[in-house]
């Protein structure tokens, strides 16, 4: 079954605004518009997310026709146990992973021990800061401080070259910390969201996303040093 990416909807009868309860009756109700809607509000973000897991747009692609055939097929049985935005995402990622599985992107989660990974890694390097001097001990040591971005031209932030940099620094995080930024920094979820769908504790995620930001913020500094 081919799913459109873009369904004629009647003007003013959806918006962001909407709660789950309305949404999912209407899903319910095969009301085509209502699941419209829901393509047009998250289907750029599953895209980037199916990313995440699979090297390919068109496995993207597929992985996400899948999920929404998932959510079609399983309206009637969801639960709202977590919110539907949550739900959707918790079937794009299953998918996801099970595609990437197959094409060696990915490795299973239980492949990977503990939700905490790498429990030994620093997330700045310890160099960085001061260890001889005991009036500054722990404290930055000046030219390794993070750099002031504020004074870096708003061009060169968002030129084409420095978003792939920043877009190889993610992809080349870990499987777990290239997640959780993807879903906190690039798609906008909440902490509570990510972990529902991650089926993280509060802790791990806080872990994850910390660390996935201090490489990525070091990687950008590589560039942005070298520029």
């Amino acid at each position: 079954m081919n799913i459109p990416t873009s369904l004629n909807r009647r003007q003013g009868v959806y918006s962001h605004t909407m709660d789950d309860d309305q949404l999912i009756e209407a899903l319910r109700a095969g009301d085509e518009p209502a699941f419209a809607f829901l393509i047009e509000k998250y289907h750029a973000m599953l895209i980037r997310l199916a990313l995440v897991y699979v090297s390919d747009r068109a496995v993207a692609e597929d992985v996400v026709q899948e999920t929404w055939q998932g959510v079609l097929q399983g309206i009637h049985r969801f639960q709202e146990r977590s919110s539907l935005k949550t739900w959707i995402f918790s079937i794009l990622t299953n998918r996801a992973k099970t595609r990437g599985q197959r094409e060696s992107r990915t490795i299973p989660f239980s492949a990977l021990g503990s939700e905490d990974t790498e429990p030994n890694e620093p997330a700045v390097e310890a160099e960085r800061f001061n260890s001889s001097d005991p009036q500054w001990l722990g404290h930055w040591i000046r030219v390794t401080r993070p750099q002031n971005w504020e004074n870096i031209p708003e061009a060169q932030l968002l030129s084409q070259e420095t978003q792939a940099k920043l877009k190889a620094a993610i992809e080349a995080l870990p499987p777990h910390q290239r997640e959780v930024i993807t879903l906190r920094d690039v798609n906008g979820w909440t902490s509570e969201e990510v972990c529902n769908a991650l089926a993280l504790t509060e802790t791990n995620q806080r872990v994850l996303l910390h660390r996935a930001r201090a490489k990525v913020r070091r990687a950008l500094e590589n560039y942005l040093n070298a520029t």
